[in-house]
């Protein structure tokens, strides 16, 4: 900025020279920030996210290191030392932290490779489960009309059986196993994903960049899995975290039943039902597997609870 000097008697007949003033320096705008940056942060700063994250990924490192990490082999038996109780009991020995069951096996071992198959169970059947019900919601959510209407009148079906119950009755019919636990809970557990992949589509169809999409010659397809899909994809994955947990505890359910998976595979259920006939005289048998699968269970729902918080339109900021 330039000033000219004022004219005095003082300075009559000099010539005259221009004050110059610098500007003052502007503020250098805040970066902004993308919104991974900004779930990164918010998810720092989420207790419960914290917590679940933290739990779940020590329960996932211990099913993957789980033949390093395991002191014994989980389906060795040895009948000597059955029942050993846990090492806080005056009885117990530091060769078996968590004792043994009925036929000898250590019991931290059976815990651990436990966890892999309860992991295995939850996210095969979220998978197959997802796979199903985001099919069908998307594509009633965006076409309407009849495939809503069948889309929705399959999923009303489906609300009116119950799960706990169908999923008894199937795996009765066909003989429990491992994979047959995993097709039945995927086939039964869609219909949460449908319903919310259904109504958060419909929400979308509309927007600009969708209409943008079809006066570009987009086919339907595209649209769906390009444009659509990764814009309900948050909400996919908060659906997914709850339908493992319930994956897990009907697992377990079933197995504890004797229609799950079948022995000597170190299912969480099964290790509470094989304690079942101890549970007066050695409580420890049926507590330590139902302790694991509570926190298990605890775990993911604390990580869905975070992850829908942290994924939230009105918490991007």
């Amino acid at each position: 900025m330039t000033l000219q000097p004022s004219a005095s008697p003082l300075s009559a007949g000099l010539p005259e020279t221009p004050v110059t003033v610098p500007a003052e320096p502007q503020a250098p705008l805040p970066a902004a920030r993308s919104p991974t940056a900004l779930a990164l942060r918010r998810g720092l700063h989420h207790g419960g996210f914290m917590i679940g994250a933290v739990i779940l990924g020590v329960i996932v490192l211990a099913a993957l290191a789980a033949p390093l990490i395991a002191p014994h082999d989980p389906y060795a038996q040895d009948v000597s030392r059955r029942l050993i109780p846990p090492i806080w009991n005056a009885k117990g020995s530091w060769d078996h932290v968590l004792g043994t069951d009925k036929l000898g096996r250590d019991y931290l071992s059976r815990l651990i490779y436990g966890s892999q198959i309860s992991l295995l169970i939850g996210i095969a059947a979220a998978c197959i489960s997802g796979l199903i019900g985001t099919v069908l919601g998307i594509c009633a959510g965006y076409f309407g009309g009849k495939v809503d209407a069948l889309v929705s009148y399959v999923v009303t079906t489906r609300l009116a059986m119950p799960v706990v119950l169908v999923a008894f009755a199937m795996a009765s019919l066909v003989g429990g196993s491992l994979k047959v636990v995993v097709l039945v809970l995927g086939l039964l557990l869609w219909d949460r994903f449908a319903v919310v992949t259904r109504a958060a589509t419909r929400q979308i169809r509309d927007q600009d960049f969708v209409a943008a999409a079809r006066a570009a010659g987009f086919s339907n397809a595209r649209i769906l899995f390009q444009e659509i899909l990764p814009n309900i994809f948050n909400a996919l994955i908060v659906v997914a975290t709850l339908e493992m947990a319930h994956a897990i505890l009907l697992e377990a359910a079933l197995s504890f039943l004797g229609l799950g998976v079948q022995p000597p595979l170190p299912s969480w259920g099964l290790m509470i039902a094989e304690g079942k006939p101890y549970m007066f005289f050695q409580p420890w048998v049926i507590t330590i597997p139902g302790v694991a699968l509570l926190v298990l269970v605890l775990a993911i729902n604390l990580l869905g609870d975070g992850l829908r918080d942290v994924t939230a339109p009105e918490g991007r900021r």
